[in-house]
């Protein structure tokens, strides 16, 4: 199993911020913070000012794990999953999502080329918002998602994102995984709390399983970064 988050359950902030003192503020008031499991960047931080310097601030206060979602990566041509990594593991990031909307080739290319470097991977299949998948009028076929997954399972990937706002479908791919035989598969869900989801009943859907909330706004935007992250912990265990 790739273990990415040391804890069963936590919450982890979404850093989708686009200044550095933000980001320095978010972290120094919530990584003391016990049910804080790690942090995950996107693409507002890496675009404006390079991982390189989110990484420096986010490291001289905390070496919990971060993960990188560069919402949506996994969508290119497969060959360049190894451009990818590279920059990824060359500043220390943890774990990288992917959404491999382009295809089993480049999920497949993209995947190897994380393990190749020592990056562990996160696989996301549904997204939070509505008109994604084609039951919406979405682009995504119906049946993609459980394809992603499966090929997930298929290469060793053990983590996977699932959207929190949307119970029926966490419980349905926590069985469609369970099903494959993979033991203590990992689930991340983002739509919490300002997209409605909420965490509480996201951890009774996910049961025994290992189980982290990502979380952006209700930490971000808070006056009090410290309290908000200790108030939502307090949601993460089943009830």
């Amino acid at each position: 199993m790739e273990e990415i988050i040391p804890l069963k359950r936590s919450v982890i902030p979404a850093l989708d911020v686009k200044s550095l003192t933000d980001l320095n503020e978010i972290i120094e008031g919530t990584h003391d913070v016990e049910g804080i499991g790690g942090y995950k960047v996107g693409f507002s931080l890496g675009l404006k000012h390079g991982l390189d310097s989110t990484m420096s601030v986010i490291r001289k206060i905390t070496d919990k794990p971060v993960i990188y979602d560069h919402q949506k990566a996994g969508t290119d041509i497969p060959d360049t999953g190894k451009v990818f990594m590279d920059v990824c593991s060359d500043v220390d990031i943890d774990a990288v999502i992917l959404f491999p909307q382009s295809g089993p080739n480049t999920q497949t290319a993209w995947t190897e080329a994380a393990k190749e470097r020592g990056l562990k991977v996160i696989i996301g299949g549904e997204m939070t918002h509505p008109g994604y998948l084609e039951g919406e009028d979405g682009y995504i076929r119906n049946e993609a998602p459980d394809k992603i997954y499966a090929r997930a399972v298929d290469e060793g990937v053990t983590n996977f994102v699932v959207p929190g706002n949307r119970i029926p479908r966490m419980e349905h791919y926590r069985d469609l995984i369970k099903e494959t035989g993979l033991e203590n598969p990992t689930f991340f869900s983002p739509g919490l709390v300002a997209q409605g989801g909420v965490i509480s009943e996201g951890a009774k859907a996910m049961g025994d399983l290992s189980w982290h909330a990502i979380v952006g706004r209700a930490i971000t935007g808070a006056e009090d970064k410290h309290a908000a992250a200790e108030e939502l912990t307090k949601n993460l265990e089943d009830s």
